[in-house]
């Protein structure tokens, strides 16, 4: 059991002294004692050297110590021996007024605190049985001043008599309330409410509004007509005593419980209430008998049994017996007042009999956690540091952390496995701690169960692993650290709700390891604490391994510290690269646990955490997939663990063969390789070309879509070295490349214009044609390229065409056209093709480039097209000369000659044109041409008068507006407007008066 107190007496009564102590009294260093004869005596109380805060083995119970030998616990510095003529029944000290107080004889007495002298007899006390004495600071509502306040209650039969002192000083009037039945105890609930225990129940009093409320309680304690809460029907063992065998009645107990709580106990009946006397609602306290004086000592619940002559010592929470101390004949406790500060508390409240006081020293709180820890009284040491203030416990926040964990690791022994994981995420424990409870096939080789466990004959675990070790806690480590004994109190096993003792083995005779429903449902619960844990990584880690610097440099140096030693089992050393790699690790761990375990419970769920950015072992889950045969969800593992290579290894296997297994048929054929390809990006230009090879060589067409689709990543790949790649392969598969990225991505990269000319025309030369349609739309396309693209270098395109081969007679005659070459393009049209339509088809095109790039005249300049003809050289011209004047061997050709002066006589200079008709044309073949230039000589004049005509009207319509005006309402008024100048009339601009000055209206 825990051993939070040790009783050491300070002061005995000789044998030869037959005087009894009746009460007692300490405040500062002083302790009164009042005896039964009416002598009072003084005592100082030396501090010695606490032995518990050095007591480091078990303690044993029902032990008491002597005084130290050479220093007196205390010293006698006085004795008033006419203090009073009869016994001391109760002292009581007002240190703000300097008073004294004593019960004796039925009378309050108020004595000096310095002299012990008697100053008055309360002669209004008289047949007092009990009184309470509060000190409290109050501000006054009007000025706002604190003040100290003292207030005395007396009871006197069914009376309170109230007293008060403001500052040390008296207040003249006194207060009385009357209550139902005799008072028998009295307690100060606060510094304006009293609670009175009476004979059958208590009550509330409020000193300030007179209102007295009543506690409704089981059993004794009190409550409706009717109700019976209580054990025995509301009787208790002590009442029935006193009904049949002529006991003492039991006395109404009280005391508080910290902050804002009291607990009230008649008989065997406990009830907690607040400060306002409502019940809190918590289970009666499990004593077998009656106590005879309770308290509360911070932080533990106090119980004097007279009967046995022990003090018990109960957490005030779970209401468990953790200590008994054996003090014979004890029937008095004195405990500090409630308000006292929490450095003091607990640490020096006194246990009175008859003969004999006892000092009460209690343990460092350390080594209380540390003794309910080693007996595994997990839940006990949590409550304690729950109560307990931080200032009083070195690192209270890692103990109670630590604790947890083990209580938590407990509950896993127990099968309770929601509750032990529940309680793993709420202290954030370390996800290794937490792996390695289970077996090898989720926590891997991290398992604490990866072999059978045998001590060995020095009685340690080969494993490493014990359910209460605490890592950087150990003690000894013998065997006593790394089991537990089985050989606790019944009292002790019986006090801890849950059962949770760090002696709970984790092993079976066998050895049995969790297995079936019981590994399902440990690893279903283990997996949202996994969850949890990959988000906190996430706060800490990139995606790559490196550090996240949310807040800057030191992001995870200071702030965060903390938090992420707390993802680790072993604290991070200082330097940050050393902090990284191993949250890196823990990382690594937590991921690939959560992937085993979903392959374990859910194998469905295994592909969306790949999905995701994780840290996975990648052997770990290769060999599980593979043995599973989910080879898609395998894909997806490498692509985010960003390992293509062995990704699309897998892919080309399973891809190639002409039989897939049922497994894998999702991955057969090139479709799923190509989409691969596809999401890389450019940067992997090797991996994918290394790759692309296999999807061409089985489908052209399909593996073609690795560079032509519609994505980012196909439009900045290396088009160059894909260029390269598919000309190696097929000349064809690189034209359909050059033709998407020119046409459809608009590249105007001249090598690869030049490039797609010479696939063109190396394909015409080499005539590999299915028939005469390939061979012929083959022959469209180069003729389209020709003409459509400005990038290509045309003089290296006209050294491949060859001058003799009819079928690159219009190729040339495009790429002469693309080099400023118009006769040498005619000749070919006109003599190689004769071919008169495309010659002045090519003429049309040639003036409708040159019409669209020449000047416009500018404004005012006038000009006809007459004019801009007769002063250039027409193309149609040099079509003309090369019909009517060839060069030799060819003869003139007239009737292409009258049409093109028909059509385009108007085009051509007049005077050179006439000058290459022969003679012996008849004038009646050309009505033609001269019609056409008289039409369009009369066209050039006709239009110039219309414009004439029509600027002499716009001319009129103005000049109308400023005459007569618009027309329109508040438009331009013409002559009619008028401007009125008044005396107040000012400049709009300048803002002075006009006056006589000349005035400039401007127009609208």
């Amino acid at each position: 059991m825990l051993s939070a107190f040790i009783a050491r007496p300070i002061v005995e009564l000789k044998q030869r002294d037959k005087s009894k102590i009746e009460s007692i009294l300490a405040y500062g260093d002083r302790l009164l004692v009042g005896l039964s004869h009416g002598s009072l005596r003084v005592y100082r109380v030396n501090e010695l050297i606490d032995e518990a805060q050095s007591h480091h083995g078990p303690a044993i119970e029902d032990q008491t110590h002597s005084s130290s030998a050479k220093q007196n616990a205390v010293d006698l510095m006085r004795e008033e021996e006419k203090f009073s003529k009869h016994k001391i029944d109760q002292l009581a000290v007002i240190k703000e007024a300097n008073l004294l107080l004593s019960l004796s004889n039925g009378l309050v007495s108020t004595h000096d605190l310095q002299t012990y002298e008697l100053q008055e007899t309360l002669l209004k006390t008289k047949g007092a049985t009990t009184f309470a004495v509060t000190s409290n600071i109050f501000k006054d509502p009007s000025t706002g001043v604190p003040s100290i306040v003292s207030r005395l209650a007396v009871a006197v039969k069914r009376r309170v008599i109230l007293w008060s002192w403001h500052d040390s000083e008296l207040e003249p009037d006194t207060a009385e309330h009357t209550l139902v039945t005799g008072i028998k105890t009295l307690t100060w609930a606060t510094g304006t409410k009293l609670l009175a225990g009476l004979t059958s129940s208590y009550v509330f009093v409020d000193i300030e509004t007179s209102l007295i409320t009543d506690i409704v309680g089981p059993g004794s304690i009190g409550g409706a007509p009717g109700q019976d809460g209580g054990r025995f029907g509301g009787v208790g063992v002590s009442t029935i005593n006193y009904m049949g065998l002529g006991g003492a009645a039991p006395k109404p107990l009280a005391t508080h419980l910290g902050e804002g709580q009291l607990l009230l106990a008649k008989d065997i009946n406990t009830l907690f209430i607040d400060i306002e006397g409502q019940s809190l609602g918590r289970r009666q306290i499990p004593w077998a008998i009656a106590p005879e004086a309770i308290g509360y000592s911070y932080p533990y619940l106090l119980a004097l049994q007279a009967t046995r002559g022990t003090l018990e010592v109960r957490n005030p929470e779970t209401l468990t017996l953790l200590q008994t101390i054996s003090l014979p004949n004890a029937s008095q406790l004195h405990i500090s007042q409630p308000n006292i500060s929490l450095a003091h508390a607990g640490k020096g409240f006194l246990v009175v009999s008859e003969r004999c006081v006892w000092r009460m020293g209690a343990l460092e709180y350390d080594s209380q956690i540390d003794a309910l820890v080693d007996c595994g009284r997990l839940d006990e040491a949590i409550s304690l540091l729950g109560m307990l203030e931080d200032a009083l416990l070195k690192d209270k926040e890692g103990r109670l952390r630590e604790i947890k964990m083990l209580k938590a690791q407990n509950l896993f022994d127990l099968r309770r496995y929601r509750e032990s994981l529940d309680l793993f995420t709420e202290v954030s424990a370390p996800p290794e701690r937490v792996i390695r409870l289970f077996p090898p096939i989720i926590a891997g080789q991290l398992s604490a169960q990866a072999t059978p466990i045998n001590d060995d004959e020095n009685g340690e675990n080969p494993q490493g692993h014990d359910v209460k070790s605490v890592p950087g806690r150990e003690k000894n480590g013998g065997p006593q650290d790394a089991t537990v004994s089985h050989t606790s109190t019944e009292e002790s096993q019986a006090s801890t709700p849950d059962g949770l003792h760090t002696n709970v083995s984790r092993q079976t005779d066998g050895g049995v390891l969790l297995e079936g429903k019981d590994l399902k449902a440990a690893t279903a619960e283990l997996r949202p604490f996994l969850v949890q844990a990959r988000t906190r990584m996430q706060q800490y880690l990139n995606p790559d391994g490196t550090l996240k610097d949310a807040r800057g440099d030191q992001s995870l140096e200071v702030t965060n510290v903390q938090e992420a030693q707390e993802l680790l089992l072993a604290h991070a050393p200082g330097s940050r690269e050393e902090r990284r790699k191993q949250l890196v690790e823990t990382a690594k761990l937590v991921d690939t646990t959560l992937f085993r375990a979903y392959m374990y419970a859910s194998p469905s769920l295994a592909g969306p955490l790949f999905r995701l950015d994780n840290f996975c072992d990648p052997d770990v889950v290769k060999e599980k997939l593979i043995e599973t045969g989910r080879y898609t969800d395998l894909v997806d593992f490498y692509y985010g663990k960003k390992l293509h290579e062995q990704a699309l290894e897998l892919l080309q296997k399973f891809g190639k063969q002409s039989q897939a297994e049922e497994s894998s048929s999702q991955l057969a054929g090139p479709q799923r390789t190509i989409s691969y390809l596809q999401s890389l990006p450019a940067e992997m230009i090797d991996l994918i070309l290394r790759f692309a090879d296999w999807p061409l060589d089985v489908d052209p067409q399909l593996g073609m879509e690795v560079f032509l689709a519609d994505s980012e990543n196909a439009e900045t790949l290396p088009r160059q070295r894909v260029l390269n790649f598919l000309s190696s392969k097929d000349k064809a598969l690189a034209e359909k490349y050059l033709k998407h990225v020119i046409e459809e991505l608009n590249d105007t990269t001249p090598s690869f214009h030049q490039k797609l000319v010479d696939i063109y025309i190396q394909g015409l030369k080499e005539g590999k044609f299915v028939d005469d349609s390939s061979r012929k739309q083959w022959e469209e396309h180069t003729l389209s390229f020709l003409k459509s693209s400005r990038y290509y270098q045309p003089y290296k395109a006209l050294q491949k065409l060859p001058a003799d081969n009819p079928s690159f007679y219009e190729p040339r005659a495009i790429v002469l056209n693309r080099m400023g070459q118009h006769k040498q393009a005619l000749e070919i049209y006109v003599f190689k093709l004769q071919d008169p339509e495309k010659a002045e088809d090519y003429c049309n095109q040639v003036q409708l480039a040159q019409t669209s790039s020449a000047i416009t005249p500018k404004q005012g300049q006038r000009s006809i097209a007459t004019d801009l003809e007769d002063k250039t050289t027409s193309i149609y011209h040099n079509l003309l000369s090369l019909y009517l004047s060839p060069p030799p061997p060819h003869k003139p050709q007239w009737g292409p000659a009258l049409q093109i002066l028909a059509k385009h006589g108007a085009r051509m200079p007049a005077a050179s044109t006439l000058d290459l008709i022969p003679e012996i044309l008849p004038i009646n073949d050309l009505e033609s041409y001269f019609r056409g230039r008289i039409r369009s000589a009369n066209t050039a004049i006709n239009e110039s008068r219309v414009t004439s005509a029509l600027r002499s009207s716009l001319v009129f319509s103005e000049e109308a507006k400023l005459r007569l005006g618009d027309g329109v309402p508040g438009g331009n008024g013409g002559r009619n407007r008028h401007v009125l100048i008044s005396e107040d009339r000012v400049c709009g601009v300048c803002y002075k008066r006009f006056g006589g000055s000349a005035i400039k209206v401007l127009p609208k």
